[in-house]
């Protein structure tokens, strides 16, 4: 090997095992960090949806089909809707789940265990009938208000979809008695095939206009929907609803339908989550929602969804940050990944450095330490040989004392250290010498 080659590789070795101390102490508490501050979000989710057909489960799959493109799972978990969902965030059995506002109980602690990732869409409150049972029970076939609808059957859907708490506020300010009604609490498609079937007069639901089953029941037959005329006052009891107009012909241009404007009154869906879901989840279900819930649709203009008004709960800050500022600067030009795990840990990286770049001045220190060592190790034992040499007098055993110096010399020969402190080791070598001029003297 080259001798410049050799010295060369020898500076690098030294000058490696001088930092090494100190770039094994900056990952190690890079490691503590990356530890201590669980960057990397959870490969699976669970999102709990709604009823099959319903828009929350078409929506649920949206959503799963989104974020699979970064590698997370979202599983699905269907229940009865808004109050179901609910009671599995509280129960930790779901990381996020969609729930209609006013439909749910929620209270003081809920807005500690519980963030909101924004308003999705508008969820009215449709109330179809049978013209068939409204002109047998009403003399004509169509029905005017909520007041009507004494002796009907009418199905408001299971207790878990927040629909029949909903309904029943409703009726309360009406002052209709529920005994005057005949309820059932059928889920959503056993309920509607009774009620095409004839066997139930009305259905009570609340669901996005996306649902399959809104966009069937407003095109069926003989079926036809409450215009909610007084949808503004209704709001104006009830902070969680707001008026919406279903426009003439929005349904079918070409069929007209609906023949006229209608009323309706609805409330707010917001996108919940749990206090141990990971902040980047949200950050990606909160970027998602941007995406699938911006355009405009039947009730809203484009951009008016996601919203941050209208939510029981506090928003997030990671869906304020989306809903206001889009992706992050980083996730516009790295993979999420990338770009997720610099931004959770740039403050952490950013004192790791300020505590390393400071001891990193002993580094020059103890690099020349370490070089030198090789050197000055040898000085104790010249200094030894010579202070025998002077303590026996004329006595001292000079042969024996040169022998060892001999030994010295050759292991000193075999010592290797970087061109810039060859000196040093010359002036071992020189001092041996001088040693060894003194015993032959002496001889």
């Amino acid at each position: 090997m080259p001798q410049n080659l050799r010295y060369t590789l020898l500076s690098l070795r030294d000058l490696l095992a001088s930092i090494g101390p100190f770039a094994l102490l900056t990952l190690l508490l890079l490691a503590l960090a990356y530890w201590w501050l669980d960057p990397n979000p959870p490969k699976r989710v669970v999102l709990a949806t709604g009823p099959a057909q319903s828009a929350y489960d078409e929506f649920g799959k949206r959503y799963a089909q989104a974020l699979s493109r970064y590698g997370i799972t979202v599983e699905l978990l269907p229940s009865q809707g808004s109050s179901a969902n609910l009671e599995l965030l509280r129960a930790g059995k779901a990381d996020l789940g969609f729930v209609q506002g006013g439909s749910a109980d929620i209270g003081y602690d809920d807005e500690e265990a519980i963030s909101s990732l924004g308003s999705l869409f508008v969820e009215p409150l449709w109330l179809f009938y049978r013209e068939d049972a409204a002109q047998r029970l009403k003399g004509r076939p169509e029905i005017r208000s909520l007041g009507d609808l004494t002796g009907w059957r009418v199905n408001v859907g299971t207790p878990g979809s927040g629909v029949p708490r909903l309904f029943s506020t409703l009726l309360d300010v009406n002052r209709i008695d529920r005994q005057q009604l005949q309820l059932s609490e059928l889920e959503q498609t056993p309920a509607t095939v009774a009620f095409l079937d004839g066997q139930i007069d009305a259905i009570v639901f609340a669901s996005a206009p996306e649902s399959l089953l809104v966009q069937m029941l407003l095109q069926s037959p003989g079926v036809r929907l409450l215009d909610f005329t007084q949808s503004e006052a209704y709001s104006r009891r009830f902070g969680y609803l707001t008026p919406v107009v279903m426009p003439q012909g929005v349904v079918d241009l070409s069929k007209n339908i609906p023949e006229r404007d209608m009323h309706l009154v609805a409330s707010t869906t917001s996108l919940l989550a749990g206090a141990k879901t990971h902040p980047a989840i949200l950050q990606l279900f909160a970027q998602t929602a941007v995406s699938l819930h911006g355009s405009s649709s039947w009730f809203n203009r484009a951009h008016e969804y996601p919203s941050l008004e209208h939510s029981e709960v506090p928003v997030s800050s990671e869906a304020v940050r989306a809903i206001r500022s889009g992706p992050p600067f980083l996730q516009r030009y790295l993979p999420f990944w990338l770009a997720n795990l610099v931004e959770r840990m740039w403050l952490a990286m950013g004192l790791i450095l300020a505590l390393a770049l400071p001891l990193s001045r002993v580094v020059p220190p103890l690099y020349t330490f370490r070089i030198r060592s090789r050197v000055f190790r040898w000085y104790a034992e010249l200094r030894s040989i010579e202070q025998r040499y002077f303590d026996a007098g004329p006595a001292a055993p000079v042969e024996a004392l040169l022998g060892e110096l001999d030994q010295l010399e050759a292991r000193v020969e075999q010592v290797v250290v970087p061109l810039a402190y060859t000196d040093e080791l010359y002036a071992l070598r020189g001092n041996i010498g001088m040693v060894r001029r003194k015993l032959q003297n002496r001889t």
